[in-house]
């Protein structure tokens, strides 16, 4: 005669019960993840338990987890050859929350055995993700080497029974007796679709009835096949892998129907032990730019899939990323759903942060047509960077290309501008602008061009965010043209300078009349030295924001600081020197007002007035 005992779960765990069912997971879809992780895990405990006592197979030695539906009935089962479970092991570890057989059971390895031990539900709390979809459970259970099985039951209300039953082989057959609202896991495709997203590399084989066409109807045959793949690529020796292996991979990884650019699969042990297999495209996806987009980095612990885990493990910075990282030991919260805050985690940050930075560099160094190839994809997001990653600032600094006013493209390295100063520049220059061609048409570039020194063109809107947090590299100091006065230091001779300060004082009375009829346009009229060719430029004070980016913040519908420009003239353009003939008032303001529309033209603004710009340019046409 059977045994019946009714026992309540040994916390206060109705209410906790309740709340974990609605609140823990916020993804059905894991409650078969968490089954079949257990199962994996009961069959890796008997394979280690049978090292020393190889009878524990009996006629079965061929480990595996069953998945199957009852329609009629609204049952899903999961049911694995795996240790099974005792009368006292059902109590401890199904009948209390947060407690883990299996970490209980690490906790008992030592030495080798316990390093390769590859057992994933170390959290606790997954089996009862099962009432996420299930109104009752029952799991039927004999343990490996015993003669009585048992069978647990519980409707998830604080109290549990466990029963003696007969049952012929070992292990454990979970039932989930669906809730009315949950007939989407009595699908093969649905339930196939969740094993190959969740559990495709678990090394033992997850086998489900095939089913074919009969009648109209889908009907299961007798005939079990194996759905998950069993085989995780980045497990397996880098030797051992083929290229197009890898190849493969990537693409049924990223969706990407090219190869990528490069691959790099690293393993690290120690204190943190993880692997990565990391991949850099060829081609830049649609949305590269949506820094919430979380699906690059696929994070697997002990070869199960968890979750898409850009922010935790790669910086925004490296989005364009693909690839995977599995960890052995890796800190999860109860739900496996939401990596915890831990120095692990940024371990495993910061080691694939420099790695694929070193890669990077590598490639640049080697390779520079591919590097080309990945910086006119994804340069744009790692101009991010320095930004964002002050411990990293001076790699990331050294990986940035750009176009100069010498090339257009955007390939010279910071590194390779240095090299190509003329003795006596103590800084790099640049400018920004809204366009390249803006930017290499600038009228600040005008001195620099005479003297042959070279300029970076910074046109991308996010240049902007990129030079206000990287202020010098390797030493030298990033200075703006259209910042603050221009000062060339050694560049600039004696002679040069002398000549500069006789041209301020002669050009002092046509500066205070101009000054004086533009008034609080302005916040000073000074005479220039950036200028060769052109009348006048707009610049603004050394620690104002610049033109460009008040132009951008705007845009984005942002306040901006209240600033005015300085309005700079060369005294050796022709208009100026016909401008300071002007003695009528009203024609001075109007060739003063075209000269300073004329400079915020030239920066790429927009005129406060356009019509009465256009109507004096037309007066003076007509004359």
């Amino acid at each position: 005669m059977s045994k019946t005992e009714k026992l309540n779960f040994q916390t206060e765990v109705k209410q906790l019960l309740n709340l974990m069912i609605h609140s823990l997971y916020s993804n059905k879809e894991i409650a078969l993840r968490e089954l079949i992780s257990n199962a994996s895990d009961a069959t890796d405990k008997l394979r280690f338990q049978a090292l020393d006592n190889d009878k524990l197979y009996g006629n079965d030695s061929e480990l595996k987890v069953i998945v199957d539906y009852d329609t009629s009935s609204k049952t899903l089962t999961i049911a694995d050859n795996g240790i099974g479970m005792d009368r006292e092991d059902l109590i401890n570890n199904l009948g209390t929350i947060a407690r883990s057989g299996t970490k209980e059971f690490i906790a008992n390895l030592s030495g080798d055995t316990k390093k390769d031990a590859n057992l994933i539900g170390q959290f606790g709390v997954g089996f009862y993700s099962s009432f996420i979809i299930a109104k009752e459970v029952v799991v039927e259970t004999l343990k490996a080497g015993h003669d009585q099985a048992y069978r647990w039951t519980s409707q998830a209300d604080g109290e549990f029974t466990i029963d003696e039953i007969k049952k012929d082989s070992r292990g454990t057959t979970v039932f989930l007796k669906l809730k009315d609202e949950e007939h989407e896991f009595l699908d093969a495709w649905r339930l196939q679709s969740i094993i190959r997203k969740y559990s495709d590399h678990i090394s033992i084989p997850i086998q489900m009835y095939k089913t074919e066409m009969k009648k109209e109807e889908m009907v299961k045959s007798s005939e079990l096949e194996t759905i998950n793949n069993t085989n995780a690529i980045w497990t397996r020796n880098k030797s051992d892998i083929k290229k197009k292996e890898y190849e493969e991979f990537y693409k049924s990884l990223s969706y990407d129907s090219d190869e990528p650019l490069a691959y790099y699969h690293n393993r690290v042990e120690g204190k943190t032990e993880y692997t990565s297999l990391l991949f850099i495209p060829k081609k830049a996806p649609f949305d590269l730019y949506d820094r919430d987009n979380q699906n690059s980095i696929k994070l697997y612990v002990r070869k199960v899939f968890v979750m898409d885990a850009n922010e935790k493990l790669v910086p925004q910075y490296l989005r364009f990323v693909k690839g995977v990282i599995d960890s052995q030991d890796l800190s999860l919260n109860v739900s496996r759903e939401i990596l915890q805050d831990s120095p692990l985690v940024d371990t495993i940050k910061s080691g694939v942060t420099k790695r694929v930075l070193t890669s990077l560099q590598a490639m640049a160094d080697k390779q520079p047509d591919d590097y080309q190839i990945f910086w006119d994809q994804f340069g744009k997001v790692l101009k991010e960077g320095p930004a964002e990653d002050f411990a990293n600032k001076e790699n990331i600094a050294k990986l940035l290309r750009f176009a100069t006013s010498k090339t257009d493209q955007q390939k010279v390295s910071l590194d390779a501008y240095i090299k190509n100063m003329p003795e006596g520049q103590e800084a790099i220059y640049f400018i920004t602008a809204d366009s390249h061609q803006a930017a290499k048409n600038s009228p600040h570039l005008e001195i620099f061009k005479k003297k042959d020194i070279e300029v970076l063109l910074l046109s991308d809107r996010v240049d902007e965010w990129l030079v206000s947090s990287l202020y010098e590299y390797n030493g030298k100091k990033l200075q703006s043209i259209a910042k603050g006065d221009l000062d060339l230091g050694k560049l600039d001779n004696e002679d040069q300078k002398a000549e500069k300060q006789k041209i301020e004082k002669q050009a002092k009375g046509i500066i205070e009349r101009i000054k004086k009829t533009l008034g609080e346009k302005v916040k000073d009229v000074k005479v220039t030295h950036r200028l060769t060719d052109s009348p006048a430029c707009l610049v603004v004070g050394e620690h104002d924001i610049s033109g460009n980016l008040e132009r951008i913040l705007k845009a984005a519908g942002q306040n901006t600081p209240e600033s005015k420009p300085i309005l700079e003239i060369n005294p050796n353009h022709e208009l100026i020197k016909k401008l300071e003939k002007v003695d009528e008032n009203q024609l001075f303001s109007d060739y003063a007002s075209v000269i300073f529309d004329q400079a915020i033209l030239a920066e790429g603004g927009q005129l406060e007035d356009p019509i009465g710009y256009v109507n004096k340019v037309n007066k003076f046409i007509a004359k």
